[in-house]
């Protein structure tokens, strides 16, 4: 699907399933804090790619959907979003459905926060980020039952779940801060945000996705996100976390580090490269390819097995 204008999306059905019926259904959710750079061409890529080389009982491919996660105006930059389409078109990257943008999602998301507080699995927490960290970095549930006032307040979950291990497609099993993903965590902001952990899990939810392919910076944050699929009582997608691209000094490209973007007018040279980083070993040839034969080579070779199970490599 080419880049189009935002559309609106009816409310999710929060206590829906994402089991088989509906297919092998993937996603690229990027936030419009700056454009793509090679760090993002291969989760993307990689998410694209496991989607379409999946093919169901029926013959058909795997659907991938594109998310804009513009829920924090601050970090925005602006005509991020529309440049970020291009760019996925641009790279043959064409997605099934209309874009998703979270910033239409509001009223669902204050819905989903209603129905844990009527449940009574959240709370109103005064602490902030630096008082959390003189006590080690780990929240001890001070605020819990204190009931403290919804004003100036974030909400946090009540973790009755505290998931810490996962099978990963790519890693494995994965082990993460037992601690930390026992802790109750934010959902919601004291600036009136609404927190990543609820919006990622819920538009999962409302989209149907069956599988999360993304970086390994997201490892920790997916053993959240289970304990928040677990609590609402929705079935949570395969999560595979491709490796990091980073620097050859061990930083992450990343648009908060101001990485290079893409160059949506040659995009061949950066495929192959992302395939290559992908472990999928493209022909030198290829580079005398278009971008539509070199994604339809990437898909008919796809193979996971292939994906390198290293958390990061550098690049040069």
């Amino acid at each position: 699907m080419k880049p189009s204008d935002p559309q609106k999306k009816t409310r999710p059905n929060k206590r829906s399933s994402i089991a088989s019926p509906h297919g092998y259904r993937g996603r690229f959710a990027p936030s419009p804090s700056g454009l793509l750079h090679f760090g993002s061409l291969v989760a993307a890529l990689a998410s694209f790619l496991d989607a379409k080389a999946t093919i169901d009982a029926q013959g058909n491919s795997g659907k991938w959907l594109v998310r804009i996660e513009d829920i924090d105006p601050p970090r925005e930059q602006l005509g991020a979003s529309s440049e970020i389409l291009h760019a996925l078109d641009a790279f043959g990257l064409h997605w099934d459905e209309e874009v998703l943008y979270q910033s239409q999602q509001s009223q669902s998301y204050r819905e989903l926060l209603a129905d844990l507080q009527q449940q009574h699995l959240s709370y109103h927490c005064q602490c902030t980020r630096a008082a959390v960290k003189t006590l080690g970095g780990i929240y001890q549930g001070h605020c819990r039952d204190l009931n403290q006032p919804k004003e100036n307040n974030a909400i946090r979950l009540i973790n009755q779940q505290g998931i810490y291990q996962f099978t990963d497609i790519f890693q494995g099993q994965v082990l993460c801060n037992q601690s930390l993903a026992e802790e109750d965590f934010i959902i919601h902001r004291k600036d009136d945000l609404f927190a990543y952990q609820l919006a990622v899990v819920h538009d999962d939810i409302f989209q149907n996705i069956t599988h999360v392919i993304r970086g390994c910076d997201l490892l920790e944050p997916t053993a959240r996100q289970l304990s928040l699929f677990n609590t609402i009582g929705s079935q949570a997608p395969q999560y595979g976390h491709v490796p990091l691209a980073i620097t050859e000094h061990g930083y992450k490209l990343s648009k908060q580090n101001k990485a290079t973007a893409i160059n949506k007018h040659h995009p061949q040279p950066m495929l192959l490269l992302a395939l290559t980083f992908l472990g999928q070993k493209p022909p030198k040839s290829l580079i005398q390819g278009s971008v539509d034969e070199i994604i339809t080579w990437g898909i008919r070779h796809w193979s996971r097995h292939k994906v390198p199970t290293t958390q990061q490599i550098a690049i040069t």
